[in-house]
């Protein structure tokens, strides 16, 4: 898969490396509704928390990993990079973001921009107007959320057109858009989608849906999140997730016993963007499998639960000599980590945002 199908770093790091080999399931005109469900697994316990203090060092290290993958060669890294930084330094790397809107490659203006207007980077304003006509239209995609998000909503409607678009791609980037956006008008928009002949494109199409509150983006997220089909599941257990409403725990629980540990490690990342740590026995054990893509997306895990106690296993895999991915998404856990109270009280001993 390209860059195009990214949702920013909810799925990138999915989408450069890929999931695993696809399982047989059934074809998409069968109904989920009608097969016999199991009784539900019970995931591992997490174990008790052990509140640490953040340790300044391996924040540096993790910084420094982050500075590296920006300078890296390739750039779906960069892009990465972008993305790490806004999950974990929010406002306080704008220079790195304004600088990506100059960049060359498409991957790193598209995340650029989406990180412009997630932090709402008013200094961005004059360069994403030059840019409404990029040469590349998923990065035009991402100039139009970033000026919508900073009170210019002129270019929005030119999301309607992309939602028709012949190419799937920019199909689904205009769904995710939407969703992010949290104009309720788009479900107009997004309803349609649900029919895309396109999966990817009906599960981001639901995701948004989800975003703006609409019901039947959920029953079509907690379907897809049954599917036989790896890459799906993964796809929508994060878009269940996506409106932080806790409500669909029970879903996300029923993930971390899917057959692949992929769609696990997504499911415990998940559970911790809803304020649950259920996934960290998972996460704290896949951190030691032999296959990379499983250590990254135990490091997300990690990171998005946010344990101090994790510290210890995000180091290991921020040291990794020849895995960038592993380290970057290790990077970005260790920024994302809560520490234990100062002796001031409630403060914790860093603030990162949300």
């Amino acid at each position: 898969m390209t860059y195009r199908t990214i949702t920013c770093f909810a799925l990138i790091s999915l989408l450069i490396t890929g999931c695993t080999p696809q399982a047989k399931g059934p074809t998409d005109k069968e109904q989920w509704t009608a097969r016999q469900i199991p009784a539900p697994k019970e995931p591992p316990a997490p174990p008790p928390v052990r509140a640490e203090r953040l340790d300044p060092a391996l924040q540096a290290a993790a910084r420094k990993e982050l500075e590296t993958a920006l300078a890296s060669s390739d750039p779906l890294i960069r892009a990465n990079a972008i993305e790490a930084l806004q999950n974990g330094e929010g406002a306080r790397a704008k220079g790195h973001y304004l600088s990506g809107l100059k960049s060359n490659d498409p991957p790193v203006r598209f995340a650029s921009a989406m990180a412009i207007g997630q932090l709402r980077i008013t200094e961005a304003a004059d360069h994403l107007r030059r840019m409404i006509n990029d040469s590349d239209p998923l990065v035009g995609i991402g100039v139009r959320y970033a000026l919508h998000r900073l009170g210019e909503t002129q270019y929005t409607k030119d999301l309607q057109q992309t939602a028709r678009d012949p190419s799937r791609d920019l199909r689904g980037a205009t769904a995710v858009v939407l969703g992010m956006l949290g104009e309720p008008t788009a479900a107009r928009i997004l309803r349609p989608m649900l029919r895309d002949p396109e999966d990817g494109v009906r599960i981001q199409a639901a995701e948004a849906l989800w975003r703006l509150g609409q019901e039947d983006g959920l029953k079509s997220l907690v379907a897809a999140s049954a599917s036989g089909y790896v890459d799906l599941q993964c796809v929508a257990l994060l878009g269940l997730a996506a409106p932080r409403d806790r409500r669909v725990l029970g879903h996300v629980r029923a993930g971390l016993t899917a057959d692949f540990p992929e769609a696990q490690l997504v499911a415990a990342r998940a559970a911790g963007q809803l304020g649950s740590d259920m996934g960290y026995a998972v996460a704290a054990d896949l951190v030691k499998s032999a296959d990379p893509r499983q250590r990254m997306l135990a490091a997300m895990a990690l990171g998005a639960i946010g344990r101090s106690d994790a510290q210890t296993m995000l180091g290991g895999l921020l040291r990794e000599k020849d895995a960038p991915v592993v380290r970057l998404a290790a990077a970005q856990a260790i920024l994302q980590l809560q520490g234990a109270p100062t002796a001031a009280g409630n403060e914790r001993l860093l603030s990162y945002p949300d």
